[in-house]
């Protein structure tokens, strides 16, 4: 899923007392200051982050954008700390079990906010895979344009972009003094990126796109001012600031970037990455506990793919691998044979959706292309999620850079992964679930359930009768491998000083993925050190609680019936979602 812009931001005035009772006010049970206080954390969650309350559907901050400076990343934490003691202080005697559930995921959420702050994350905003300049050029594709008042909103925005940038060159320039520096090869990359946003002409700007189609609401005497000051401020702000932000990445910034890619160079780097770990996969495994895994997991891969490539006529991996890799039919000839093969596979698992869900979500899904200053280093495609209450579709954006270079085998897996039954099957279900509190719906950052999930529905598709050519069911395995190797090259690279060479080499000896594929890959890792290694871990823990599930309920269990259980409360630390999948047995029994 495409990482979301990170915020660390603050709100300068102090939260009520939440449990005090004023001298005119009715008595408040426990459980009703509870969920005043989940109210009010959720309001000062959407104050101080504007973007998300757009998202969300909230347009009281829609001319707002979040707070970078000093003293708000200073207010956030301690915001956290206050609030970790008050959730901490709530009697649960007298809470149902699913406020129980709220507050122990709103506990853990605090707990891992105040336990990254010594880490000073917000000293390296910006890297080549996400990052402040990334994040507001997509800006516009979640704002919604309806009437004068949005493109006014829109535009005070636009106007604030300076100061945005402004403020994270300062937190640059501290990681800098603090020795927290992105590698020097990716920071090369953003300042490519940043000149690239900066050089739009104003027609081609993905700030000015909301100017190519005014909705009829708007008069065409009113369009005329709009679009004027939006070019404008376009021109004459945005664009500058992007330029600077550029220079000062390219001239001051990048030649001092790290020269090993690992996160153990980092100060504290073993603990950075040993807080990584346990935040992206919700366990205690170690970086080479996990290591070990990906080595046994690639070796019984192998197996499944070795009898595929010897039904081809090849006798060995190396040689399949190799034919795939050189065969320009296996290769994209265009952009538009990527997104049709992305809305074709869309198509027919739609089909398929009701014979393995009870509850299917409202919101649609649309294929479109990756916008182009993503695309060189995006990932093949990826998916942002809709509105909750589907005014906006999901997307899964298609990578169209370079087609050539780009495998088709592996393509209908993955549009499961990013599609349906994937992301947009679970997004749009939690976004849905008007019971849960809405940080349960919006922001929990739990990557070892959503990706495990998007994991595991890549194989729905053979379940369902996909993957009919046996190209297509090597590009699963391919997949299937992908994600193994992944364990090994993240943990190799960032707790056994790797090289990016030896994390290249080791895609190369065990895939037939394309290079285009595996540059982006190994340098997405290096930028986001464990995302990675969600995967896979929150696949093998679906998997294995379906098959426990199938084994203790026997002709009972109901395959329809256990994928709205595992998506019924939104997403879970992969503990919380073992206890509610053992209830869920139980009940059944």
């Amino acid at each position: 899923m495409r990482a979301a812009l990170v915020i660390v931001v603050a709100a300068t005035s102090q939260l009520v007392p939440l449990f005090g009772q004023g001298a005119n006010m009715p008595v408040e049970g426990p459980a009703e200051a509870f969920h005043r206080l989940l109210s009010s954390e959720w309001e000062y969650t959407l104050r101080t982050q504007p973007e998300l309350a757009t998202h969300v559907g909230d347009d009281r901050y829609n001319d707002r954008l979040s707070d970078y400076s000093d003293r708000a990343i200073a207010e956030s934490i301690g915001h956290a700390r206050q609030s970790l003691a008050r959730f901490e202080a709530v009697d649960v005697r007298y809470l149902t079990e699913q406020d129980e559930l709220n507050r122990e995921l709103m506990l853990r959420t605090l707990r891992d906010s105040i336990d990254s702050a010594p880490f000073k994350d917000w000293e390296m905003p910006a890297t080549q895979f996400e990052g402040v300049h990334l994040g507001y050029a997509s800006l516009a594709l979640d704002t919604p344009f309806r009437n004068v008042k949005d493109y006014r909103d829109y535009l005070a925005r636009l106007r604030q972009i300076p100061r945005v940038l402004d403020q994270s060159i300062g937190h640059m320039r501290d990681g800098l003094r603090d020795h927290l520096m992105p590698p020097r090869y990716l920071l090369e990359k953003v300042s490519t990126q940043a000149q690239e946003i900066a050089a739009y002409p104003l027609d081609k700007s993905p700030f000015t796109a909301p100017l190519g189609k005014f909705p009829d609401a708007i008069s065409e005497a009113e369009r005329q001012p709009l679009r004027g000051a939006i070019e404008a401020a376009v021109k004459d702000l945005v664009a500058p600031a992007y330029a600077r932000f550029a220079k000062f990445v390219r001239e001051e910034y990048a030649p001092h970037g790290r020269v090993d890619p690992g996160l153990w160079a980092l100060p504290d780097g073993e603990a950075r990455y040993r807080f990584a770990v346990r935040h992206q996969t919700t366990t205690d495994s170690t970086a080479e506990q996990i290591h070990q895994l990906g080595l046994q997991s690639v070796g019984e891969i192998e197996t499944e793919m070795l009898a595929i490539a010897k039904a081809q006529g090849f006798a060995d991996l190396e040689s399949f691998n190799r034919h795939i890799r050189e065969d320009p039919k296996l290769h994209a000839s265009s952009g538009k044979q990527l997104l049709d093969l992305y809305t074709h596979y869309r198509d027919q698992m739609y089909g398929k959706l009701p014979e393995l869900f009870g509850h299917l979500p409202k919101t649609t899904l649309a294929v479109v292309p990756m916008e182009a200053y993503l695309s060189a280093d995006g990932v093949p495609a990826d998916y942002s999620p809709g509105a909750g209450d589907a005014s906006r579709p999901g997307r899964i954006n298609v990578n169209e850079y370079a087609p050539e270079k780009r495998l088709l085998l592996n393509v209908e897996a993955i549009a499961y992964h990013e599609g349906v039954p994937g992301h947009h099957m679970q997004f749009s279900i939690t976004q849905e679930l008007a019971g849960l509190p809405p940080f349960r719906r919006y922001t929990l950052d739990l990557n070892a359930y959503t990706e495990g999930w998007a994991f595991y529905a890549e194989r729905l598709g053979k379940e369902t009768g996909f993957y009919r050519d046996p190209y297509s069911e090597y590009g699963r395995l391919q997949n299937e491998m992908w994600r193994s190797v992944r364990w090994v090259v993240d943990t190799g690279v960032h707790a056994k000083h790797w090289t990016r060479q030896q994390m290249v080499d080791f895609f190369h000896r065990h895939t037939a993925m394309d290079d285009q594929n595996i540059e982006t890959e190994v340098d997405r890792y290096i930028a986001w050190p464990a995302q990675a290694l969600s995967y896979k871990m929150g696949q093998m823990r679906i998997l294995f609680l379906r098959e426990r599930a199938q084994r203790e309920l026997g002709p009972r269990f109901d395959l329809r019936a256990f994928h709205d259980a595992v998506l019924d409360q939104g997403p879970l630390p992969l503990d919380m979602l073992t206890d509610k999948i053992n209830a869920w047995i139980a009940a059944r029994k």
